[in-house]
């Protein structure tokens, strides 16, 4: 009897089994590293115990941090915390994700998706860090001492007696308390930031909005609404209509594109569908006072971004110099192509200003305290191993100074990596000198000797490492001016770099809690849209 031959399975059916079995696999693998991740970060380890001397004797030295921006968290994550007894003071309890902060106004993210509490990142680090939630205003660079305030709201009540209803009535009051202490260091690394720049300008700090912190999100967007609302109240074609529905954004940077943008999503993705009556008229108006916008970005994307301006009808004004601003109006010098110039009056129901640094209180207090510091206008001078010109123990990174490289986030990501590296070293150094100044010492004394002129020799210095540039330009477009190593440059824009830059900034935050956050707000706003409400 002839047995049966079973019959061949097919190439196309021997793929897809396969292939599915791979993706099956990929899915589980990647589901279970982002639950491992996040029971990780839910769960902090035992820390090293902050205590004033090492088991050999050693005194631990004391770091302070001042700042929770990027070069500040930098630092701690890559700070061995068990070789320092570090303290971080900051008003503000959290890192904020800076790069998406355009984004928030609209309600493109939430803001608690783009922040990370200080504290959950410093119980991650292997040894104890105190935070403390308060201000620096004063240091003193010869008696190592940093005076910190922190200022409190006082809620207070008052119990009384309404005799014509016969009913306890409580009046409430509050008040600021402040509380003012000191810190001694034995290193201090300065982080502070900087604020707003007006340039001396009138108007602007009285009738502008800022986008340098969550408050001014928040502000942008009741304005935003505000506007809105009371324009609808008006007939169509009146000027206080058109004065209302006109949003000028001031500044011409990665941060002014990117709100212009997001704002004029906002304008054709999600008013036109739920305020028809007032979303048609809305204007959005960008002024640089320089030729271009994007200028650390390629020729070729800067044409892009003006074209992708054009067809989205954002009003794009360069070579326009604001001089004046009132509570209605903007003053503006507009430079001619034949080098002649004209003033033009602006109106706007909201002014955005984003552009330019400026150092803060503290960052001037310092500077007046230090001879070598005396020329130093628009931030801390520092050498090469991110130490303040003038002092042997004070470190300064990110925008409060004043260096070679442009003061973005990631120069004070990579400042951070050094210095973390950099203190890392200093132990080693400072251990390896207490060894062998003990008198048990002295029969490696030659040994010590040699490796501690090899510590000190190899103490490196910063160089940065530009990795390129990235910008939303809206409409779901983006630029990117990439660099790959140090031989290769990759200039693109249009919707796959957009979906690149989403890629980008997903992978930068720093707690996969943060991805998760910002990917669920981009699916939210792809299924429902953003909504219209003023909160």
């Amino acid at each position: 009897m002839q047995q049966a031959v079973p019959p061949k399975r097919s190439g196309f059916r021997t793929a897809w089994r396969y292939t599915k079995a791979v993706v099956g696999l990929t899915l589980a693998a990647s589901v279970g590293t982002v639950a491992y991740k996040v029971y990780q970060e839910s769960r902090p380890a035992d820390q090293v115990k902050q205590v004033p001397f090492f088991e050999n004797g050693q005194k631990k030295k004391t770091l302070v941090i001042l700042g929770s921006g990027w070069g500040s968290i930098s630092l701690l994550k890559n700070l061995d915390t068990s070789l320092y007894n570090v303290v971080v003071v900051s008003p503000r309890n959290y890192f904020l994700f800076t790069p998406l902060l355009p984004s928030c106004p609209t309600g493109t993210v939430e803001l608690r998706s783009i922040i990370e509490p200080v504290r959950s990142i410093t119980r991650r680090a292997p040894g104890e860090v105190i935070y403390l939630e308060a201000e620096a205003t004063n240091i003193d660079p010869v008696n190592n001492v940093v005076t910190i305030k922190q200022s409190t709201t006082v809620h207070s009540g008052h119990s009384g007696k309404d005799t014509s209803s016969s009913k306890s009535t409580v009046s409430e009051y509050s008040g600021v308390e402040e509380i003012t202490t000191s810190l001694n260091y034995d290193y201090l690394v300065f982080g502070v930031g900087a604020q707003p720049s007006t340039f001396g300008i009138p108007g602007v700090a009285e009738h502008s909005t800022f986008l340098k912190e969550i408050s001014d999100t928040i502000t942008i967007r009741k304005r935003l609404m505000d506007c809105l609302e009371a324009a609808n109240i008006l007939p169509q074609g009146d000027e206080e209509r058109k004065r209302l529905l006109s949003i000028v954004v001031c500044g011409g940077g990665p941060t002014g594109v990117e709100i212009a943008g997001e704002l004029q999503d906002y304008i054709d993705q999600d008013l036109k569908r739920w305020m028809p009556e007032v979303a048609s008229e809305v204007k959005v108006t960008l002024v640089e006072a320089l030729p271009n916008v994007l200028n650390m970005f390629n020729h070729k994307l800067v044409e892009y971004t003006k074209q992708v301006f054009e067809d989205t009808n954002i009003n794009l004004m360069t070579n326009t110099m604001i001089k004046k601003v009132s509570d209605k109006t903007v003053t503006a010098q507009i430079k001619k192509k034949d080098g002649s110039s004209a003033t033009a009056e602006i109106p706007y129901g909201m002014l955005i200003w984003a552009t330019g640094n400026a150092p803060r209180d503290i960052t001037r207090n310092l500077t007046s305290q230090i001879e070598e510091q005396k020329n130093a206008r628009r931030g801390l001078l520092v050498d090469d191993r991110l130490l303040v010109d003038g002092t042997n123990n004070i470190y300064a990174l990110g925008d409060c100074t004043f260096t070679k490289y442009a003061p973005t986030a990631q120069v004070a990501f990579q400042e951070g990596i050094y210095l973390g590296s950099h203190f890392n070293k200093l132990h080693e150094i400072e251990t390896t000198k207490y060894t062998l100044a003990k008198p048990t010492a002295a029969d490696n004394t030659e040994r010590l000797a040699k490796k501690l002129a090899k510590l000190q020799e190899k103490l490196p210095i910063f160089k940065y490492n530009h990795q390129g540039s990235l910008a939303y330009i809206g409409s779901e477009r983006a630029v990117a001016d990439l660099v790959w190593g140090g031989w290769s440059n990759v200039t693109t824009g249009g919707t796959l770099t957009f979906l690149f830059w989403r890629s980008a900034y997903i992978y930068m935050c720093l707690s996969v809690k943060n991805q998760i956050l910002v990917s669920l707000d981009w699916f939210k706003v792809a299924l429902f849209g953003r909504d219209c409400s003023k909160e």
